[in-house]
């Protein structure tokens, strides 16, 4: 297992051109340029898109859950290892530990980064993987790259954006996401306070 570890952060989350009814997470070089896309289903991606935008469900989701029953017993989640790439799959571990001991699992990448979100806890690649997986993205001048980063946009991720909501007013808009969270369609819940955030800083 290569130790040669490199810190990644979750950038965002597109639509899969490759998989149909999947979903890119994109993960980023913490201090770098790199990009990692994983590809992760519906489900998946919409619990980690909920906890970009800060939406809190009514009831715990299955990732909520885990996270408070870890909590609940004194175990706290040490990291996130994405340790081999084969065949188009990432593998992760997730590395518990409580005051007597350190237990290794092995999970689905996206299981895995959904409960480190929730956590607090750091997410780490191999050097050979992000070099094999990884690509550059290019974005023109620094100012508007960092800004993408704060806000966790990105030209890859525009593809969450659902243009008819962008005419949407700022009261329409928080209409539309109290009805989306009451119905728990979180996934286009997420989508409807992105836009609401950026109509309401544009305003500002």
């Amino acid at each position: 297992m290569d130790t040669d570890r490199i810190a990644l952060k979750v950038l965002g989350i597109s639509y899969s051109h490759t998989q149909s009814g999947a979903y890119a997470l994109v993960l980023a070089q913490v201090g770098g340029p790199i990009r990692i896309p994983v590809v992760i289903g519906a489900s998946e991606a919409q619990s980690i898109a909920m906890k970009i935008e800060g939406i809190t469900p009514p009831r715990p989701m299955t990732h909520d859950l885990m996270a408070n029953f870890c909590r609940a017993f004194g175990m706290g989640l040490k990291e996130v290892f994405i340790y081999k790439f084969e065949d188009g799959i990432f593998y992760s571990e997730m590395t518990f530990s409580d005051s007597e001991r350190e237990v290794s699992l092995d999970a689905r990448t996206s299981d895995a980064i959904a409960l480190a979100m929730r956590m607090g806890a750091p997410i780490f690649t191999t050097r050979a993987i992000m070099e094999e997986t990884g690509f550059v993205m290019e974005v023109e001048g620094s100012e508007d790259q960092s800004q993408n980063e704060d806000d966790g946009s990105d030209d890859s991720i525009q593809a969450m954006r659902v243009p008819d909501l962008e005419r949407y007013s700022i009261e329409e808009l928080e209409k539309t996401l109290a009805r989306l969270i009451e119905r728990e369609e979180y996934e286009e819940a997420a989508r409807v306070s992105e836009i609401l955030k950026r109509k309401k800083s544009s305003n500002e």
